[in-house]
């Protein structure tokens, strides 16, 4: 699949190449050459998901990708084009004001259909709500000379420290997410970032656009997916654009910090966040992905409930530290009461406990010597399953997996994997697949943590992939 992705994307930046070379001296037919290349690629990647969700191997972010691209006026004057990302204009009689740029191969198809909803799609302004490539991959093709461009100040750092270190995350989500290219897209007409705002917004502040007789305010408040969140606020209508501010739905407990990795988000400067929404009181909510959210009493007790399930989170953390409770008892024990009970299929209680105690505490958990040293416990661990010996440390495995505890199981076979010798052996990987079958029945069973049903599935992939290496059946 990686080779197919790769292929394709060579063809397309052969169809680019001679489409510059053909237009040499035509910004916009370079743009339309473009436009018409990213079209294909989004059509390949598509049906190359659906297949994949025929075959059964699908997620959320594959269903995402199959959503209907259409266009439809969700407020007076304001205009949404779904998809991955959803994009919004606010129309005025002075110019129009974009609302997030959406994915980069789905530009195309979003330009298009907005075009059908608002033949006069000049613009004034693009507001990007943070730097993730599902919001401001657009911005090349909708941008033209003259249009402001306003984000978080720290949109640029964000921007910054997420293209120096893409190789690192490209293939940790492509773990999760098999689908994506083998590596990071390269070509100036996909490649991530490069982006200047002209404006940018301080945190805990904001600023006023009056356009058209319309008024637009843009609230610089870090949310749940990164310090550099911007929303923006229709005050005559009540309605708030939020971006990602709340995740990928609403209400949820949200991500202090993901685990495909990225910066922590703050807790308490979230919770600041969080109370500046409840005080605007809005009557709709038009969420970065998915539907738009109505209903004033429904919106502020969605928000009330997250800000206090957050907080209550964090001061169980901080009280569990105090008391001389380990990290792992914490994790273990911080559980939401039941009038703070949301959705954890995108943040996770447990994940954001580790995120706070490590936030204030650091990288030391003061509890082991090793800590301190560069010598990976996986180093020795050969020497553990030569003295235990594999047959005993398979047998407890298979105890813990048979007693329901695969947890403890993964413990002993992730100290066989680190042996060299046994991590292609069938014998471990069969142990090591029943142990993530049962983790994986519960987390369907349970919680439905998106991420860690990724993770999981991933894992059962490598051990399936290792006992098919060896000729056995899983």
């Amino acid at each position: 699949m990686g080779n197919f992705i790769k292929y394709l994307i060579f063809g397309v930046i052969g169809l680019v190449v001679i489409g510059i070379l053909t237009y040499q001296y035509s910004d916009s037919a370079k743009k339309q050459v473009q436009l018409q290349a990213l079209d294909t690629v989004h059509d390949l990647a598509t049906n190359r998901m659906k297949k994949q969700a025929e075959n059964g191997s699908t997620s959320v972010a594959a269903e995402f990708i199959n959503l209907p691209i259409e266009a439809t006026e969700v407020a007076d004057g304001v205009f949404r084009v779904t998809g991955i990302g959803n994009i919004y204009m606010v129309t005025t009689d002075a110019g129009n004001v974009l609302f997030d740029t959406g994915l980069v191969m789905q530009v195309p198809k979003q330009i298009a259909a907005m075009k059908e909803v608002v033949q006069d799609n000049k613009l004034s302004h693009i507001i990007l709500s943070h730097s993730h490539a599902d919001h401001i991959g657009g911005v090349k093709y909708w941008r033209e000379e003259g249009v402001e461009i306003i984000a978080h100040d720290q949109f640029t750092e964000e921007q910054r420290y997420l293209k120096a270190l893409e190789p690192y995350l490209h293939n940790r989500n492509r773990l999760l997410f098999p689908f994506m290219p083998e590596k990071p897209p390269t070509a100036e007409m996909i490649a991530y970032g490069g982006i200047t705002p002209t404006l940018t917004v301080k945190e805990g502040d904001s600023y006023r656009l009056e356009l058209g007789g319309k008024v637009m305010e843009i609230y610089a408040m870090a949310g749940a997916e990164g310090a550099d969140n911007v929303v923006m606020w229709l005050p005559e209508q009540k309605v708030l654009l939020s971006g990602d501010f709340f995740g990928p739905m609403f209400p949820q407990f949200p991500n202090v910090f993901t685990m495909r990795g990225e910066k922590i988000r703050k807790p308490m400067e979230y919770i600041k966040s969080l109370n500046r929404l409840i005080e605007l009181a809005p009557e709709v909510i038009m969420p970065g992905h998915l539907d738009p959210v109505r209903g004033e009493e429904k919106i502020v007790a969605g928000l009330t409930k997250m800000r206090d399930a957050v907080q209550y989170v964090h001061d169980e953390t901080i009280a569990g530290m105090n008391s001389g409770k380990t990290l792992y008892q914490l994790m273990e024990t911080i559980s939401l009461p039941p009038e703070l009970e949301l959705s954890q299929a995108h943040g996770r209680v447990s994940w954001a406990v580790k995120s706070i105690w490590e936030y204030y505490a650091t990288w030391f958990h003061f509890d082991r010597t090793t800590e301190l040293y560069g010598v990976d416990r996986g180093d020795v661990m050969p020497d553990v399953v030569a003295l235990a010996g594999v047959d005993a440390l398979l047998d407890k495995a298979r105890s813990f997996n048979k007693a329901g505890q695969p947890v403890h199981a993964m413990h002993i076979i992730e100290i066989l994997l680190a042996d060299p010798t046994q991590a292609s052996d069938p014998s471990v990987n069969k142990v090591r697949l029943e142990a993530l079958q049962l983790l994986l029945d519960e987390a369907i069973n349970g919680i439905e943590n998106s991420y860690e049903i990724y993770w999981l599935n991933a894992q059962i992939r490598l051990a399936e992939g290792a006992i098919a290496e060896e000729g056995e059946a899983p």
